[in-house]
C-alpha cells in the first residue's frame, strides 16, 4: 500500500517535469519561427497586402536623336575628288552656303552633253524654220517639212534629257563645260559632323556606296525615342510629360513631352515606339546618348507590397508571409515565391501572383529571415 501511495505522489511531479526536458519543435523547411522578443530585436515589421495606386510613372530606356526636320545629312550627288573645304565643325552656316568643292569628270561630261544638245537643238530649229518657209512657197515637199519637224522634236527632247541630267547632279545649267561642283548647305544650322578631307575621292548617290560628307543641323531641340510594351499602349498619351536622365549628365533631369506614339508593334520585341521632344538650347543632350525615360501616365489601383517585402534569391523572388502561431507559441513566417511587376520608381511593387489581399507579409527585415532558414 505504501509503495502504491508513493508512486501516486511522484506521478504528478514526473509529469510536470517532462516538458522542460523535451527539445523545442523544429520549424519545417521554408519557415522561420520567432518569439515576440526576437521579432522586436530584429525590428521585423509586418503589414497586410492591400491595393495601392501605382503606375504614375512608366520607366523605360531610350536614345537621343536629331529632330529630323532640323537636320540634313549631306552627300555628294556625283563621283569626284574633294578639291576644297569651306567650313569647319561647329561653324554656323546659312542655307545655300558652300560647304566644299568637288572636281568631277562626271559633271564635265554632263555639262558638255548639255552644250552639244543645245547646239543641236538650235540647228534643228533653224532647219525646221527654213523648211516651213520653203513649204509655204511650194519650194519643198511635205515629207521634207515633216522630217525637219521630227529632227527638231528629237533635238528638243535630247536637250531636255541633258538638262535634267545636269540638274540631277545638282549643278543646274552652268552655261559652259565645267568639272567643278559646289556642295552647299541644304538648311541653316551648325556643322555638326564633317567627315571629309581635301583630296578624298567620293562616290555619287547613284553608286550605292555614297558616304555622308557633312551633317548640318540644329540641336536646340532633340528627340528621345523609347520602347514600351503593348500592355502599356493605352496608358501613354501624346502631350503627357516625360523626363529623362543620361549618364553623361549626372544629377540632371530633362523635362519634355510625349510627341508621338506609334500604333505599329515590333513583332520581335513586342514593343511600341514612343517619341518625346526636349528643349536642348544648352546642348547638354547629344544624339545617340542612351537615356532612362520616365513617362508620366495615369495611376492604376493594383495589389502591391513595399519593396522591402520582396527578396531576390538567385533567380527566385520571395516574400515572407505570417502564418499564425507555432505549437510552442512562436510566430511562424513562411517563405512564399512571388511574382512582382517592374520597378516604376516608387516604393511599391505590383503583385502579379503569390500573395492575396489581406495576407500579412514582412515588409522590413525579410533579408534577415532568409539567413535563418
Amino acid at each position: 500500500m505504501r509503495r502504491i501511495l508513493l508512486l501516486l505522489a511522484l506521478g504528478p511531479a514526473c509529469r510536470s517535469g517532462s516538458p522542460s526536458s523535451a527539445p523545442p519543435p523544429v520549424p519545417p523547411s521554408g519557415e522561420v519561427w520567432l518569439t515576440a522578443a526576437q521579432i522586436a530585436d530584429a525590428r521585423i515589421n509586418v503589414e497586410e497586402v492591400a491595393e495601392h495606386g501605382l503606375g504614375g510613372t512608366l520607366l523605360t530606356t531610350g536614345k537621343v536623336a536629331f529632330e529630323d526636320v532640323d537636320v540634313a545629312h549631306v552627300y555628294s550627288p556625283l563621283r569626284g575628288r574633294i578639291d576644297r573645304i569651306d567650313v569647319q565643325p561647329g561653324q554656323h552656316v546659312k542655307k545655300g552656303q558652300p560647304l566644299a568643292r568637288i572636281q568631277s569628270p562626271e559633271l564635265g561630261a554632263a555639262s558638255a552633253d548639255l552644250l552639244k544638245a543645245e547646239a543641236d537643238l538650235t540647228a534643228a530649229e533653224h532647219e525646221y524654220a527654213r523648211q516651213k518657209e520653203l513649204y509655204a512657197n511650194h519650194a519643198t515637199s511635205k515629207r521634207e517639212l515633216e522630217a525637219a519637224e521630227d529632227a527638231w522634236r528629237k533635238a528638243r527632247a535630247e536637250r531636255e534629257r541633258a538638262l535634267q541630267r545636269v540638274k540631277v547632279l545638282g549643278a543646274g545649267a552652268t552655261g559652259g563645260v565645267t568639272q567643278t561642283y559646289v556642295l552647299v548647305a541644304p538648311i541653316e544650322g551648325e556643322v555638326l559632323v564633317r567627315s571629309v578631307a581635301p583630296g578624298l575621292e567620293v562616290q555619287g548617290l547613284d553608286t550605292g556606296a555614297a558616304q555622308e560628307l557633312f551633317t548640318v543641323g540644329r540641336l536646340d531641340r532633340v528627340w528621345v525615342t523609347a520602347d514600351i510594351y503593348e500592355a502599356d499602349l493605352d496608358r501613354v498619351r501624346e502631350g503627357e510629360r516625360a523626363t529623362v536622365t543620361v549618364v553623361a549628365r549626372p544629377g540632371r533631369t530633362f523635362e519634355g513631352r510625349v510627341e508621338w506614339v506609334s500604333r505599329v508593334l515590333d513583332p520581335l520585341s513586342r514593343t511600341i515606339k514612343v517619341r518625346c521632344t526636349f528643349d536642348n538650347r544648352d546642348s547638354l543632350l547629344a544624339p545617340d546618348m542612351y537615356a532612362t525615360v520616365a513617362l508620366h501616365v495615369d495611376e492604376q489601383t493594383v495589389l502591391a507590397v513595399p519593396k522591402g517585402a520582396v527578396v531576390r534569391l538567385g533567380e527566385q523572388t520571395v516574400a515572407f508571409a505570417e502564418r499564425g502561431a507555432a505549437p510552442d507559441g512562436r510566430v511562424r513566417f513562411a517563405m512564399v515565391p512571388v511574382a512582382v511587376g517592374e520597378d516604376e520608381g516608387t516604393n511599391w511593387l505590383a503583385v502579379e501572383h503569390g500573395l492575396e489581399k489581406g495576407t500579412k507579409v514582412v515588409t522590413a527585415g525579410a533579408v534577415l529571415l532568409t539567413g535563418m532558414l
